[in-house]
């Protein structure tokens, strides 16, 4: 493996903690001794444009600084390839990272545990999810959390986290469960009402709500969770389990495993690593060993 690595930062993550952590990110791997390459980019495409060229030019590693909308950008460069992906998660959420057992917000721990990792050959391979062309490490959202997002991201005040919680109570006050169909492993379509279908390849999103909560990375299947039709006083009280995954012991939850499932709906808009998918209907699919991750 080359020593040369390449980090893949995102300035703006974590309102400002991007660029920040680049700097500690990087002097980890220098006195480990690789030599770093740092990827901006203009914008999103820009950066993934330098990031595959990157890869295309036999980079010892790819080291995405950000959150997940970061690591998911960082996915669509190296997903079916050797060259191994590397996190330092200071994002807002940073699910993925959680899943992967890897440090959160301490951008030195992390730069220090991905140089480790590579030093040691400690590189693993993990499952991912593909919609078409476009990876996903962690959960494909669709329903009223979608509708949330998409509500949250027309809102141009206020900022940060408080635009999405003003987001869900304006989409509570419209609740009703959707009409959507179904199809597992290319078996029966099943028609059911859903307030959301999540599709989990990992077992967490939106900053540890842990909706899949028992998908596992390497077991080459998703994770699909189904909360079924029910009220906005049953869905408050439901909710705040969601982030100890006791959610799924409830009647109104239904799970399935599957390697690839079809979802149709109309008006709604699936989101995946948080960053927006496109409408359904679609079909996803867990590709087992997808992507190498330095980690422990």
């Amino acid at each position: 493996m080359t020593s040369e690595i390449t980090l893949f930062v995102n300035p703006t993550a974590g309102r400002g903690r991007g660029a920040r952590a680049a700097q500690p990110a990087a002097s980890a791997l220098r006195a480990a001794g690789f030599s770093v390459r740092t990827v901006l980019g203009e914008n999103a495409r820009d950066a993934l444009t330098r990031a595959r060229a990157a890869v295309a030019a036999g980079t010892g590693a790819l080291v995405a600084v950000g959150g997940d909308g970061m690591a998911g950008l960082a996915l669509q460069a190296v997903a079916g390839t050797d060259t191994p992906l590397g996190l330092v998660a200071v994002g807002t959420g940073n699910d993925f990272a959680r899943a992967l057992g890897l440090p959160v917000r301490d951008p030195a721990a992390a730069g220090r545990t991905v140089a480790e990792a590579l030093k040691g050959a400690r590189v693993r391979d993990v499952d991912l999810g593909r919609v078409g062309g476009t990876w996903f490490g962690t959960v494909l959202a669709s329903g009223f959390d979608s509708r949330v997002n998409d509500r949250g991201n027309r809102m141009r005040w206020p900022s940060g986290r408080f635009r999405y919680d003003l987001a869900m109570l304006a989409e509570l006050a419209a609740f009703k469960p959707f009409p959507y169909r179904i199809t597992l492993d290319d078996g029966e379509v099943r028609e059911t009402e859903a307030t959301l279908v999540a599709v989990g390849n990992g077992p967490s999103y939106g900053g540890g709500m842990r909706i899949c909560a028992d998908a596992d990375l390497t077991d080459g299947l998703f994770d699909i969770t189904v909360v079924g039709p029910c009220s906005r006083a049953s869905l408050l009280r439901v909710f705040p389990q969601v982030y100890k995954g006791t959610h799924l012991n409830h009647p109104m939850v239904t799970t399935h495993r599957a390697t690839k499932i079809e979802l149709a709906a109309d008006d709604i808009t699936a989101y995946a690593d948080g960053e927006r998918l496109g409408p359904l209907p679609l079909t996803a699919e867990c590709v087992r060993g997808a992507v190498r991750v330095a980690g422990p």
